[in-house]
């Protein structure tokens, strides 16, 4: 079990590391099986050396090429902005893109993102978690590999801050009803999966109109590379908020 880090090239940029070195995340202890905290991390370390913990930290899982990611961090430069890519030859892309800007908000790890919030990320921690165009495994067989799952929704709960939104956005018509289904458990009623601190007896998520960014063109939803070539008038995303309560 990887506990969420793979293995990639370091790309260095001045200042601090764009690609986060395997040397700057400790491995697991060996007591993490019986404490879930024991592997935690200061994801604000990761960011300008020390870091600071007063500035809100946004994750991104799966940022691709990296076109969201580096709107985002150039329009809220008050933001540390943390991207999980597990194919190393695009999250190396999207590290030198970043490096090439000169953004110093934005940091990119080499990992397996569901992992990495179950066993790295601290409690209450994240203010948004973002997720667009994930890969739909369109095979049964696969639909395990999807990241929209009950125990990702109860991982992504724990993490977020009260307040804090998972934004969600597809353009793939079977998994976007799958992922209608787990919206519903989780802002409908008790959901089916627990995590510490998910209290009983109702929905622990309410759900949000999804509201484009500022820098989306007319009728984009997020405004990604990926977005402006698949999608159209005629084949629009589906996009939603869920937001944290309690």
């Amino acid at each position: 079990m990887s506990f969420g880090l793979s293995r990639g090239r370091r790309l260095d940029v001045a200042p601090g590391v764009v690609g986060i070195d395997r040397a700057e995340i400790p491995p697991l202890p060996d007591e993490i099986m019986q404490d879930p905290e024991a592997g935690w991390i200061d994801l604000h370390a990761l960011f300008r050396g020390a870091g600071n913990p007063d500035r809100p930290l946004e994750i991104e899982i799966g940022p691709g090429k990296g076109s969201f990611l580096l709107a985002h961090a150039a329009a809220y430069p008050e933001v540390d902005l943390l991207g999980i890519e597990h194919a190393g030859e695009v999250w190396a892309y999207a590290a030198d893109r970043v490096r090439r800007r000169g953004l110093e908000n934005v940091r990119l790890l080499c990992a397996d993102a569901t992992e990495f919030l179950r066993w790295r990320t601290p409690t209450g921690t994240v203010r948004t978690i973002h997720l667009y165009y994930s890969d739909p495994w369109p095979k049964k067989r696969h639909h395990k590999n999807r990241v929209v799952q009950d125990r990702f929704l109860a991982d992504a709960w724990r993490v977020l801050e009260p307040g804090g939104e998972l934004r969600v956005v597809t353009d793939h018509d079977e998994l976007w009803a799958w992922c209608e289904t787990h919206f519903d458990r989780w802002t409908q009623g008790e959901p089916p999966a627990k995590a510490p601190g998910i209290p009983e007896g109702g929905p622990v998520f309410e759900r949000l109109d999804f509201i484009p960014p500022p820098w989306a063109k007319e009728g984009e939803v997020v405004g990604t590379n990926y977005e402006r070539k698949f999608c159209s008038p005629e084949k629009r995303p589906h996009a939603a908020v869920l937001r944290k309560l309690g």
